[in-house]
Formats: C-alpha cells, structure tokens, sequence
C-alpha cells in the first residue's frame, strides 16, 4: 500500500474505533469498548506506517 492509502486506512480505523468506545461506554458493553481501543491504535499504527512511507518514499 501507498503513503495515502495507509494514512487513510489509519483515520477509517481510529474514526471507527472512537465510535465503537463511545458506543461500548454508552451501554455499558466493555468488549465493545476493548474492540474500539484496539481499533483505534491499528489506526494510529496504519497512520505512522503511513508517514513513514512518506518520508522515506512507497518502496517500504
């Protein structure tokens, strides 16, 4: 994958893991709430993996 493509794919998942908190912590669904931290950090991981191909060009 790209440098965009990375960096987008990162904020879908941090956007879709804050949702899932949110809606874990509304109702009290702790899983829920894990499943949306865990896929908010993947997120932050697709972003930095992002920038870096960024920096360093799309042949990492």
């Amino acid at each position: 994958m790209g440098e965009l493509t990375d960096k987008a794919k990162g904020l879908a998942n941090q956007a879709a893991g804050n949702v899932k908190q949110a809606a874990g912590q509304a109702t009290g669904n702790d899983k829920l709430t894990a499943e949306g931290v865990a896929q908010e950090t993947k997120g932050k991981t697709q972003k930095a993996v992002g920038a870096v191909k960024g920096a360093l060009g799309d042949d990492v």
